[in-house]
C-alpha cells in the first residue's frame, strides 16, 4: 500500500481564466480512518464544469488552501464499520485527492450491470447522464419527434442528450461545438444531424442554416449569444432547459445575451434551470432507462480518460479549453484500460 497520499488545493481565485498555478498538489500521511468510517484509495475522478464556479468567492464554493470536492469512485482499503467492507467499490465526493476518508453515510454503493465499467458511473449513468436526462424528461419533457438544439454538444452533457434525445424519439437534432472536427465527430458518431461550429459567424445565423424551420427545445450548456439565438429559432409553446453558462465562467464581465423579450410571450415559450442533485430520486430511473441501451450497445459511452491522478488539474483545464469530447475522467494510472 503506499503509505503517502496526495490531495490537490486551491491556492488563490482567478480572475478569468484559471491556471495551473491556482493549483498545489500537496502531500500528506495515509490518512488513518477513524471509529465509523474508512479509508478509501480513489480510482477514478470526475472534473467539471460546476468546478470553475466554485473556484470564485461564492457562497458553497472552494475553501483556499483545503482539498477539493468532486465526484469519485474508488476502493475501500481499510475499515473501521461493519457497513463498509475491505474491497467495497464506492461513490462519494471527496474527490480531488489519491485517498479519502469517509463513513457510510458519504458514500453510495454502485449497482454492477454486466459490461458496463466503472467509468460509466461518472458519465452516462452519474450526474453528467443524469443531468441530461432530467433536462429532456422532466424539463423540457421532450415528445417524439420534436426538435432540439443542443449547445456545446460536445461535452459531457452535450453529448448524452444527443444520445438520449435520439432513444426518445427526438425529430431533428442540432448542435454546436467549437471545431469542425468536433462537428464532424457529433454527426458521424453521436447521432446528431447538423451541428455547427460556433467560431463560424453569428449563432443566430449558424441556427438558422443548421434549423431553418426552428426548434421546439434548446438545451443549454453555454448562454450568451447562443441562448439569444435559440430564443428567436424558438417554435411556439418552445422550452429552453438551462444547464450552465460555460461563456461566461471566465468572463463574468460578459455582457447578457441580447434577444426580443417579446418572443417570450408572443410564442408561449417557457424557460426553466434546475440543479440536478434536487433530482438525485430520479437515479432509478436513469438505470432503467440507459442502462439496457448500454448493454444492448445502442447507447455508447463518450469519455475522454485521462491517466494518472498528477494530470487531475491538467484535465480540468483542458476540459475548461474544450479539449475533451463527452465526459472528461481522470483513472488512477494502475487500472486496466476498459
Amino acid at each position: 500500500m503506499n503509505e503517502t497520499a496526495l490531495t490537490v488545493h486551491q491556492t488563490a481565485r482567478p480572475h478569468g481564466f484559471p491556471t495551473a498555478e491556482h493549483f498545489a498538489f500537496v502531500e500528506s500521511t495515509l490518512p488513518e480512518p477513524a471509529a465509523g468510517s474508512a479509508l478509501v484509495e480513489n480510482l477514478y475522478w470526475s472534473v467539471d464544469p460546476y468546478h470553475r464556479e466554485l473556484m470564485d468567492d461564492v457562497p458553497g464554493g472552494f475553501v483556499l488552501g483545503a482539498p477539493l470536492e468532486g465526484r469519485t469512485i474508488g476502493r475501500v482499503i481499510a475499515s473501521r464499520t461493519p457497513q463498509l467492507a475491505e474491497g467495497e467499490i464506492v461513490f462519494h465526493r471527496q474527490g480531488w485527492r489519491t485517498h479519502s476518508v469517509v463513513t457510510p453515510q458519504e458514500i453510495r454503493r454502485l449497482p454492477r450491470f454486466e459490461g458496463v465499467p466503472l467509468t460509466a458511473y461518472l458519465s452516462t449513468l452519474g450526474g453528467t447522464g443524469l443531468t441530461a436526462y432530467v433536462g429532456l424528461t422532466r424539463i423540457a419533457r421532450l415528445k417524439e419527434g420534436e426538435d432540439l438544439f443542443v449547445s456545446a454538444a460536445a461535452g459531457g452533457v452535450g453529448t448524452a442528450a444527443g444520445r438520449f434525445a435520439r432513444l426518445l424519439g427526438a425529430g431533428r437534432l442540432v448542435g454546436s461545438a467549437g471545431s469542425a472536427a468536433k462537428a464532424d465527430h457529433l454527426m458521424r458518431e453521436v447521432g446528431y444531424d447538423r451541428v455547427f461550429d460556433y467560431h463560424d459567424g453569428p449563432a443566430a445565423d449558424l441556427l438558422g442554416k443548421a434549423a431553418p424551420g426552428g426548434i421546439d427545445v434548446f438545451v443549454d450548456n453555454v448562454g450568451g449569444e447562443q441562448l439569444a439565438a435559440a430564443v428567436g429559432a424558438l417554435r411556439e409553446f418552445g422550452r429552453i432547459v438551462r444547464v450552465g453558462t460555460i461563456s461566461q465562467y471566465n468572463t463574468t464581465d460578459a455582457p447578457a445575451p441580447r434577444f426580443n423579450h417579446a418572443d417570450i410571450v408572443e410564442k408561449s415559450l417557457r424557460m426553466e434551470g434546475f440543479l440536478v442533485s434536487n433530482y438525485r430520486d430520479m437515479q432509478e430511473e436513469l438505470y432503467e432507462f440507459a442502462v439496457p441501451h448500454l448493454q444492448s450497445g445502442r447507447l455508447a459511452l463518450d469519455e475522454t480518460v485521462v491517466d494518472g491522478f498528477e494530470h487531475i488539474v491538467d484535465a480540468f483545464l483542458g476540459m475548461l479549453r474544450g479539449e475533451n469530447t463527452g465526459k472528461i475522467i481522470v483513472r488512477d494510472g494502475t487500472q486496466a484500460r476498459p
